[in-house]
C-alpha cells in the first residue's frame, strides 16, 4: 500500500508548476480516498492510457527508451516477451524498472479496504443519527434541550 500523500510529496518536489491544492486533490481523487463514495472507480494507469492514447504517442515522446515497443506493450512493457524487449533495445528490470506491484490485484485489495472504511463510516453515522434522534425526542421540561426546542420553533 502506498499513501496518496507520498505521491503528492514527490510531485510537489519535482513539478515546476506544482499547485498544492490541485496536486493534493488530484492524488486523493485518483487514489479513490476522498470526496466521493465511488471508491470502486479506481484509476488505472494502463486502462486510461490505452483508452486515451492507444498508440502510446505520449509514452513514446517522454520515455524514448520505450519508443520502439509495439503499441500492444507500450503501457505494459513487462508483458512483452524477452525477444521483443531485446529487439526494441529495452529490457524490463535493466533499462526500464520492473513493476513495483501488480496493479490489478493491488487495486482490488485497496478497493476492498476502502469499502470497509466507507461501510464503517456509514455505520457510525447511522449510529450517531439514531442517538441524535433519540436525544431530540427526550425533552425534559425546564432543561436546556426544551429551551432550545422552543427557540427553534420561533
Amino acid at each position: 500500500w502506498q499513501s496518496w500523500e507520498r505521491g503528492a510529496e514527490v510531485f510537489e518536489e519535482r513539478l515546476i508548476d506544482a499547485d498544492w491544492s490541485i496536486n493534493n486533490f488530484n492524488w486523493q481523487w485518483l487514489s479513490c480516498t476522498a470526496h466521493f463514495y465511488q471508491y470502486f472507480r479506481c484509476y488505472s494507469p494502463v486502462a486510461f492510457g490505452k483508452k486515451t492514447d492507444p498508440n502510446g504517442d505520449y509514452i513514446r515522446k517522454w520515455l524514448p527508451h520505450l519508443r520502439k515497443l509495439p503499441a500492444k506493450y507500450i503501457y505494459e512493457p513487462w508483458k512483452a516477451p524477452l525477444s521483443v524487449q531485446e529487439a526494441c533495445g529495452v529490457i524490463v528490470g535493466t533499462d526500464y524498472p520492473a513493476p513495483i506491484v501488480d496493479h490489478q490485484s493491488v487495486s482490488k485489495g485497496n478497493m476492498g479496504r476502502m469499502k470497509e472504511a466507507y461501510d464503517a463510516h456509514k455505520k457510525s453515522q447511522a449510529g450517531n443519527a439514531a442517538s441524535e434522534t433519540s436525544r431530540q425526542r427526550t425533552v425534559v421540561p425546564g432543561s436546556s434541550n426544551a429551551t432550545s426546542k422552543r427557540r427553534k420553533r420561533n
